[in-house]
């Protein structure tokens, strides 16, 4: 058996395994079954194609989208990897072909959506062949209290049982709580899993969360200095896409577009734009990013807050898989409470009264978490990693609420107006009802139960609906209200009301006020230096290099091994096989074409 970093070196060229990889490596060329739980870019993908490359045999990757099979497929081949795919994507003929050459030997990896796990063909080429490792990718789907839950996921032990001999079984994933990651050993039948979780900090991302008056100027603001960057803007609606990337465009950006209501050409075509860098932006929902593996995302934008922190996190975490510095800003508004709250009630089709509760429940706690992140005052990334069980630092100095100025803010008064429309509506009405009574609404409902005989009606009709909508949330949080749950969330007055309504005690808000030019140059903080007209040019040649392959330019080289180069200069292949990233086969590839490139520049 070849010794893993010798693989690793000769086909990823790397000369060390990132934290966390060769522990779980060793464990599955052992023979352990492995959980590993590691964070968006530390490189999981290497922790079972090193294996699968030590091994005799076969490595299935279950994997659940069709366009991350294609992504890591390709990257395998441009490495010298004899890989492929069996997927939906293919014709009859293609897939009878790919199927024929797997019987004969011919890849050490193929990837398989776990639909395809179930299918008489697969089940009987699998039965006949030497799978030595089953890795199962993205394996938080599997949970049923995942953000992901795929019920194929289900059929994998089942799978497993058919076979003529059990491989050895690795489980993968970037997100998972505690609780997940039980549910994740116990559904797929692991024995005696080694586990690791190698951490969830990312320490290049810098997280931030503004809560401004236009998200449209924020957004402006924030792209203004990145026009040449690759981004992601994710965004909660189908229509709210539309919108933001219209808008976008209309401003001389290039941007594209990704929601599961377009046709299915029009996606990839999108993906590919994106992926091949014909398009700077992708504007799109959460339908978008997980089989994307881009390695040179400089920025995601969230400009909804998604439903709960696992998504949040994956999301975010699709910027910055190269290790350079990147950011991660989520435009927040009270009002993305209320849209998540709506999709989270939402029937599936083929829902149960007990299934349709139990979800719901699920939802609405994890989205009670996701509002506290964009309201917190304190470390973000320190909330990030207490939520998936790490211990943090009190302060991470690499944030927003970290950078930020926090001014006092008396909202006694208007906190008393708001305790005493709820409490003079009788505590029968949710928050949009509220609202509008104190900011005045003349609508049939207000009318149709003569809400605007109160006499707090229209006491807070110049502020906006969002700051009455916040200080509501303050209430909440601080137990002045509470809610109901269900389907009809009405506000009563809670347990510290009295308190401030009739005991003359005083509530003081921390606003956030953000030193705009000290948390860019934090964020913008760059590794290692590098020549910008000699890196410009190699990017250049990566592109025409790329195109003439037919892969996205990050498949080549991606910008970290190519700001190496033009910081070190290399003048020899022996020089250039020091770059990490430049393994052996792209060494022999494409080696020698960027040394010219280089030794061209230093003549110039």
């Amino acid at each position: 058996m070849e010794q893993p970093l010798h693989i690793l070196e000769r086909y990823f060229g790397y000369r060390a395994f990132r934290p966390g990889q060769e522990e779980v490596v060793r464990q599955l060329l052992q023979g352990r079954d492995v959980l590993s739980v590691m964070p968006t870019g530390a490189g999981k993908s290497i922790c079972f194609q090193v294996p699968a490359l030590c091994l005799e045999g076969i490595t299935l990757v279950v994997s659940p989208l069709i366009s991350l099979m294609k992504d890591q497929v390709g990257a395998l081949l441009q490495a010298g990897v004899k890989a492929a795919y069996l997927n939906s994507s293919l014709t009859e003929r293609q897939f009878g072909l790919a199927l024929r050459n797997a019987r004969q030997g011919m890849y050490k990896i193929i990837y398989a959506a776990p639909e395809r796990l179930e299918t008489e063909s697969f089940l009987e080429f699998a039965r006949n062949a030497e799978i030595s490792l089953l890795a199962v990718d993205e394996a938080h789907c599997i949970s049923q209290w995942g953000q992901d839950f795929r019920p194929s996921y289900l059929n994998i032990p089942q799978f497993v049982k058919a076979l003529p001999r059990r491989p050895v079984v690795g489980a993968f994933t970037a997100t998972a709580t505690p609780q997940v990651r039980e549910d994740i050993v116990r559904s797929l039948e692991l024995q005696d899993p080694f586990s690791l979780v190698s951490g969830f900090d990312r320490p290049n991302l810098f997280f931030q969360v503004d809560v401004p008056k236009s998200k449209k100027e924020a957004l402006l603001r924030f792209l203004a200095s990145r026009r040449e960057e690759s981004g992601i803007v994710y965004c909660a609606t189908r229509k709210t896409v539309e919108e933001i990337c219209a808008f976008l465009q209309e401003r001389g950006f290039s941007a594209g577009r990704y929601h599961a209501g377009l046709e299915s050409g029009e996606r990839q075509s999108s993906q590919e734009d994106f992926s091949y860098g014909r398009t700077r932006l992708m504007v799109a929902t959460n339908a978008f990013g997980m089989g994307i593996d881009k390695s040179d995302v400089r920025f995601v934008v969230h400009y909804n807050m998604p439903k709960d922190v696992e998504s949040y996190y994956q999301e975010a975490g699709r910027a910055g898989r190269d290790g350079e510095e990147a950011r991660c800003l989520l435009l927040y508004s009270p009002g993305d409470v209320r849209t998540n709250q709506f999709l989270i009630e939402l029937r599936g089709d083929e829902e149960t009264d007990q299934g349709y509760e139990q979800r719901v429940k699920r939802e609405q706690e994890r989205l009670k978490h996701m509002t506290v992140y964009c309201r917190t005052t304190g470390c973000l990334r320190g909330y990030l990693l207490r939520y998936f069980g790490e211990s943090a630092r009190e302060h991470c100095g690499k944030c927003g609420s970290c950078l930020a100025n926090f001014r006092e803010l008396d909202i006694t008064r208007d906190a008393q107006q708001i305790l005493s429309c709820v409490r003079r509506a009788g505590e029968r009405f949710g928050a949009g009802t509220i609202i509008d009574i104190l900011r005045g609404a003349d609508t049939e409902r207000i009318r149709s139960w003569s809400l605007d005989t109160l006499s707090t009606y229209g006491l807070m009709r110049d502020y906006s609906r969002d700051e009455v909508q916040s200080r509501i949330q303050y209430l909440l949080e601080n137990g002045c209200l509470v809610q109901a749950e269900g389907q009809y969330p009405t506000l009563a007055l809670g347990p510290k009301a009295r308190g401030v309504l009739f005991q003359g005690e005083t509530l003081v808000a921390q606003v956030r006020s953000l030193p705009r030019e000290e948390v860019q140059r934090a964020a913008a903080a760059s590794g290692t230096p590098a020549d910008p007209e000699l890196l410009r040019r190699l990017q250049q040649l990566r592109g025409r290099l790329a195109q003439q392959a037919g892969v996205p330019g990050y498949v080549v080289f991606s910008d970290k091994t190519l700001r190496e180069m033009a910081a070190i200069r290399p003048q020899t292949l022996a020089q250039m096989r020091l770059v990490n990233g430049v393994g052996d086969f792209k060494l022999e590839k494409y080696g020698q074409k960027f040394l010219d490139e280089i030794l061209a520049f230093q003549e110039d």
